[in-house]
């Protein structure tokens, strides 16, 4: 659905370059949401602006549906906006319009027939739970309202592609929810690709079916979001994983002292619950069967999309032998292991 091929793109502020990405490469398949996670000024937003051609790019090449939009001309690149939808942070409604007139907008811009336009608005008011306020201004709805309008705005033309900057990120908490509920069924019901720009890993874990990381303009890390959660391969990653859960064992933990029987050893481990794994009885089969303690530290347990997943601080004692039984006994079960102290 969308191929960035060496994207870069440098603002010049009088003297002073600015690189906002740097060389960046990745591709979005067509019907996933896809989110993109970085710190402010990280480059995301100038990333998901460059896709639609808000931001022309120093260099590279972006392809979105097969059509190399980088090299279109503006007849044509007005043509192929109109099939890419965006989602503002800001919502930025017409104020001096009501919300069916709104949503109206681009069908008039677009040369909709009023009669087939008008029942295109209808339509999309039911989609976004707002048919008893097509006469009403923006002034007069809430937050999530507004952006339930904008919504409904970024599917007029019928996009094959839906871009969304930040959209929950001036919403609460409560209402953050139900607009991701919303995009969820979108891109279930429409089969609509969107591409999410968040700095909110809460918003990837619950929605997201993949997700790029973006640090100081540099594409980091990518790839599936249990992945990126249940193994995060960078420090940018980590600490956006870290403020969903708390993975970090307590320093006094792992530097405890721990009397040995024998030959005995005691081995600190984080143990990885997903999918189904999370609700079975697996660490309580594993001390049955093998000839090991178990001592619990600390466990959570939450959802990422519609998938289990947990976290479990063990302290394993008992010969090396049946520790590495154990682990091994665990791992076949398809939990991720990762040792952090043996002794």
């Amino acid at each position: 659905m969308i191929e960035i091929r060496n994207l870069t793109k440098v603002y010049h502020a009088g003297e002073q370059d600015i690189l906002a990405l740097d060389d960046v490469s990745m591709a979005v398949e067509k019907g996933e949401i896809f989110g993109i996670i970085g710190l402010s000024g990280a480059g995301k937003s100038t990333l998901v602006r460059c896709v639609n051609m808000l931001e022309k790019p120093t260099r590279g090449s972006i392809i979105v549906d097969g059509q190399e939009i980088t090299a279109l001309d503006e007849k044509d690149l007005r043509t192929a906006r109109q099939k890419i939808g965006m989602i503002f942070q800001h919502f930025n409604l017409l104020s001096s319009r009501t919300v069916f007139d709104n949503i109206m907008f681009p069908l008039e811009i677009a040369g909709v027939p009023v009669d087939q336009a008008r029942k295109r608005v209808q339509s999309l008011l039911e989609v976004v739970g707002l048919t008893d306020k097509a006469e009403v201004y923006p002034s007069q709805l809430s937050g999530g309202q507004k952006q339930r309008v904008g919504i409904a705005r970024a599917l007029a033309n019928e996009p094959s592609l839906l871009l969304s900057d930040e959209a929950t990120s001036a919403l609460d908490p409560q209402t953050t929810r139900s607009i991701l509920r919303l995009l969820k069924e979108i891109n279930r019901n429409m089969n609509i690709t969107i591409l999410l720009i968040t700095h909110d890993m809460g918003v990837i874990k619950e929605i997201c079916d993949r997700v790029a990381v973006i640090d100081n303009a540099k594409l980091v890390e990518i790839g599936d979001v249990m992945d990126v959660f249940s193994s995060p391969q960078t420090p940018t990653s980590r600490s956006f994983v870290g403020a969903i859960f708390n993975r970090e064992i307590p320093e006094e933990l792992l530097h405890r002292s721990k009397a040995n029987n024998g030959q005995d050893i005691a081995r600190l481990v984080r143990v990885s619950f997903i999918g189904a794994s999370a609700g079975e009885p697996i660490i309580s089969s594993m001390v049955r069967q093998y000839d090991i303690q178990a001592n619990i530290l600390y466990g959570n347990i939450d959802r990422v999309k519609d998938t289990p997943f947990g976290n479990l601080a063990l302290e394993l004692i008992g010969s090396p032998a049946m520790i590495d039984s154990g682990l091994a006994y665990l791992n076949d079960r398809g939990l991720e292991i990762e040792v952090l102290r043996d002794e």
